[in-house]
């Protein structure tokens, strides 16, 4: 499938949940916001803010600031409760990650009940 087959797929999944929706009102919905998440190419920081401030350009919005502090890049189009985000984990906080994470399932809790 080429990447004009998907955007068009893409589009018209999302259409056709719409109207299904629409037409099912008996069919919950999430009581959340729900994010359309994109996220570039992994490449240099560099490179992903880059790609990240594009797309701020194309939807109008500016990348947000405050998300840095925590390692990401992103910009944010908000239509009411749903949004498009298009996000870049910058390096830092994906090394930060995998360090949090590398003990994951080496450390096994003794059950409160055990002894």
């Amino acid at each position: 499938m080429t990447n004009t087959d998907y955007r068009t797929a893409v589009i018209r999944g999302l259409r056709d949940l719409a109207a299904f929706l629409e037409a099912n009102p008996a069919v919950p919905v999430p009581r959340h916001d729900m994010t359309f998440l994109y996220f570039p190419t992994r490449g240099t920081d560099a490179e992903m803010i880059a790609e990240i401030d594009r797309i701020a350009a194309l939807l109008g919005t500016v990348p947000d600031p405050s998300d840095t502090i925590y390692g990401h890049h992103k910009a944010r189009l908000a239509f009411g409760p749903v949004g498009y985000e298009a996000l870049a984990i910058l390096a830092a906080r994906r090394a930060q990650h995998a360090a949090d994470t590398s003990y994951s399932g080496c450390v096994i809790p003794e059950a409160a009940d055990a002894a």
